[in-house]
Parts: structure tokens; sequence; C-alpha cells
């Protein structure tokens, strides 16, 4: 008496529909943010921005990426001339990463269009929606990220 489980109502499913926003994104970011710089290229950027000379395994940690792909964002960004990197003078085993000037340039000229995104992506939601769903993902996030 196998009873076959009935399909399933992927509208309902949390994360079909975070999968369906983040090809929602994805579009946006292409539209209004950049087609050359990636979402997270951008992340380390705007990292760097804010806190220039990290080494690559500090930067990976402030946007959430792992080991591999951070060191594949970092040459991406070097190759394009936005970043260089350097030993540490103070420890010759860490090497630092720093915005070049067009690397700043750059970060400056995509910070405004990513609120733009921002702003699109939650354009139907009031404003309390919009904090409401700022608050349950991060949290949502905040509950399952590996430690």
């Amino acid at each position: 008496m196998n009873q076959k489980p009935p399909p399933e109502d992927l509208t309902q499913h949390h994360g079909h529909l975070v999968r369906r926003a983040m090809q929602v994104l994805n579009v946006l970011w292409d539209e209004e943010v950049s087609r050359t710089i990636t979402s997270q290229q951008f992340a380390a950027l705007n990292a760097l921005y804010k806190e220039p000379n990290l080494d690559q395994s500090t930067l990976g940690r402030r946007i959430s990426l792992d080991r591999s792909t951070m060191a594949e964002v970092v040459a991406r960004l070097c190759e394009r001339g936005l970043t260089s990197s350097e030993r540490d003078p103070h420890d010759g085993r860490r090497k630092t990463i720093t915005l070049s000037a067009k690397g700043v340039r750059q970060v400056q000229q995509l910070i405004p269009r990513t609120r733009a995104l921002a702003d699109r992506f939650v354009a139907s939601l009031d404003e309390k929606q919009q904090a409401d769903l700022l608050r349950l993902l991060t949290e949502v996030v905040r509950a399952n990220e590996r430690r």
C-alpha cells in the first residue's frame, strides 16, 4: 500500500520563491547596475571601498564567499585593473587587496545603481513590508549560515 505523494505546489515553497527572486534580481542587475560587473564582484569592490587593504580571506568573510569563489572574484577584479594586491609589510605571508583609482571610480558609479536596483525590486511593497522583508531574510540567513 505505497501511496504516492501528490505533486508539490512550488508557489508555496520558500526555496523556490527565493530562487525565482534571485532570477528577477539577476535580470534587474543587468538592467540597472552592470552587465560586466557581477553582484559578487560589486560586493568585493564595496567592501574594499568601506575597508581598504583587506586580505583575501577576510574579504571573503565580509561578503560571505567561499575561498575558491573569492579567489576567482579577486583574480577577475585584478585582471580588469580594479584592484591590486601586495604583500603585507608586517606579515609576508599575507597579501592585501586594495582598490585602484579605476576601482574607486567604478564602485562610486555602481553604488547609486545598486540602490536603484533595490528600490525597483521592492517597489510593489510599502515601507513596512520592505522593512519586514529585509528583517525576515536577514533572520533566515543568520539562522542557516554555516559558522
